[in-house]
């Protein structure tokens, strides 16, 4: 069985790492190419990197800020936030990015998926998709623009659409779940793996050791991502993994 990953996010709004509740309640959280050298040596599998305003003017801050980084760390990089174009995919890993996450822009225009992929390989490209339930539907909705649109797609179904276009990679993110450090949603996680032959990293709600490892079994998650509880150090990375090794989940350690 291949090792779970344990993925630290640094939510970047110029230039700062900083950290929200459900997407709102923004805090400040450091200077990124700090935090993210700080992740590299304690264990960290990848980082993620999302440009949360991705406004036009942010644009250069946040190219910059992934130049330092992918000076510092030898570990993967995923950037995303603001990825509209194949140029945009470029322009990132140029300046040091393994891998580009999109979002809203996919699903605007899902052939964005499949450019990507065919130019610089499925590997490259990760679909980032902010997912919240439906109680009427019994299912999940796909929300764009930082979780403020609700598109009114099942987010199962596009899983799939985005694999089949060329996808390599699904960071799924429970906006129900999101800063609560009440848990990852298992159950979103789990359908989203089931329906996809691609790795699903968890992201939104952890808060406990256990978390982890429910999402990483039960969940069928190939990685886990946190922010503000590595962030704020109410959790080591080499302690978790320690803690996951203990219960028989692979990990690098």
């Amino acid at each position: 069985m291949l090792s779970k990953r344990i993925i630290p996010c640094l939510d970047v709004d110029k230039g700062r790492v900083v950290k929200g509740v459900q997407f709102i309640n923004i805090i400040d959280a450091g200077d990124p190419v700090e935090v993210a050298k700080a992740y590299n040596k304690s264990m960290a599998d990848e980082i993620v990197f999302l440009d949360i305003t991705a406004s036009h003017e942010g644009r250069d801050t946040i190219v910059d800020v992934v130049k330092k980084t992918a000076k510092e760390i030898f570990i993967p990089l995923t950037v995303g936030g603001g990825i509209r174009t194949v140029e945009d995919f470029r322009t990132m890993l140029l300046a040091g990015a393994d891998k580009v996450a999109v979002n809203s822009a996919a699903v605007n225009r899902p052939e964005l998926i499949k450019e990507a992929a065919l130019k610089y390989g499925s590997q490259c490209v990760v679909l980032a998709m902010d997912a919240k339930r439906n109680e009427k539907r019994k299912s999940w909705d796909v929300y764009i623009n930082g979780g403020r649109i609700n598109k009114h797609i099942d987010a199962i179904e596009w899983a799939k659409e985005a694999e089949a276009l060329g996808a390599g990679e699904i960071l799924l993110t429970s906006m129900d779940c999101d800063g609560t450090k009440a848990g990852f949603d298992v159950q979103l996680t789990k359908a989203v793996s089931e329906a996809v032959g691609i790795p699903v990293i968890a992201s939104g709600g952890a808060g406990t050791m256990e978390h982890f490892s429910n999402v990483l079994t039960e969940g069928l998650a190939d990685a886990a991502l946190a922010a503000s509880l590595f962030h704020f150090k109410e959790m080591e990375i080499v302690d978790l993994k320690n803690y996951l090794h203990d219960q028989n989940i692979p990990v690098r350690r």
